[in-house]
């Protein structure tokens, strides 16, 4: 820049955690360990918009700090990791399905700056991990979970297809078949099961999670940045090849879902606390019938209720 003087920034800083005044995540930098936390619990760490775009930044951040060595990934509370997608939000884009669009290009960020980050990072995997909550996890190096975890898919169940990440990579890191029975089931996998097929790397009582996360965190940070750097380039280029390839398709696909009529039973079933009404959807696709855009029934609901369910997302 003419003219800048020598302490202007002119190149990539970071910035001191405190600096970015976030609302929806934690960020605390205590070199060489970075921590996010999705600060979320009322409603088990959901996404929305404004948390994907928050954890962008802080791993943007985190990436540029040559002082850190490792970050850590968790969710606030004990009882969920990170549950997907927020549906509160979700509910809006059956009016507005170019705003799933958006919301979807957040995510799709926010995957791709945690995978590039440049050094390794963990998830720290403290309560029930669903949906998108897997994306995440599964977007990391390294997983340790309590041993009381959950991890699952709903998204056959409930109206939307796990493409931000599950399609791409669960076949990687479980095998085929079991990456089907995941998806396609949509049953909890408990973390004795999730250990066994390669989901997470370590299952301990949950009085020693941060013990064994902080052990991993020395190893880690014991080891060369720029040849780690490159080499978790090299591991990553498979899971990258299955996303580039399919991940773009899948946002505008299920941007033109959004409104569908899979999707408004899907979230009335979850508000209404009732199951899916599967016959009847079938019924209604089989007589050519859809419900249009924007026409989902209009429901009064009791916010606080409605804060304290879990969000089960993509």
């Amino acid at each position: 820049m003419p003219g800048a003087s020598p302490d202007e920034t002119i190149y990539p800083r970071s910035r001191p955690a405190d600096a970015f005044a976030f609302r929806r995540i934690l960020y605390q930098k205590t070199p060489p360990v970075a921590r996010i936390t999705i600060n979320r619990p009322e409603v088990h760490n959901a996404l929305n918009f404004e948390a994907l775009r928050e954890m962008s930044r802080a791993f943007e951040d985190a990436s540029w700090d040559d002082r850190i060595a490792v970050l850590v990934l968790t969710g606030a509370g004990d009882r969920a990791f990170c549950t997907g997608a927020d549906l509160d939000e979700q509910e809006q884009f059956l009016r507005r399905p170019q705003d799933y669009w958006k919301w979807m290009g957040a995510f799709i960020d926010a995957q791709e700056r945690l995978r590039n980050i440049g050094k390794p990072a963990i998830a720290r995997l403290n309560g029930m991990v669903v949906g998108g909550g897997n994306e995440f996890n599964m977007a990391c190096d390294l997983a340790v979970a309590a041993d009381d975890v959950i991890i699952r898919h709903v998204g056959p169940a409930r109206g939307s297809v796990p493409a931000g990440g599950a399609t791409q990579w669960l076949p990687i890191i479980v095998g085929d078949r079991r990456a089907r029975e995941i998806i396609l089931l949509c049953e909890e996998i408990p973390a004795p099961k999730a250990l066994e097929w390669g989901l997470v790397n370590q299952v301990v009582p949950r009085a020693e999670l941060d013990r064994a996360v902080d052990a991993l965190v020395r190893k880690l940070v014991d080891k060369l940045p720029e040849v780690t750097r490159y080499t978790k380039q090299q591991l990553n280029f498979w899971r990258d090849l299955s996303w580039h390839l399919t991940v773009g398709h899948a946002r505008d696909w299920l941007t033109l879902h959004a409104g569908s009529l899979e999707v408004a039973e899907g979230l009335e079933a979850f508000h209404e606390k009732r199951p899916v009404r599967y016959d009847e959807i079938r019924r209604r696709l089989a007589e050519g019938g859809t419900r249009k855009r924007g026409t989902a029934k209009a429901r009064k609901r009791d916010p606080a209720k409605t804060r304290k369910r879990a969000r089960r997302g993509i």
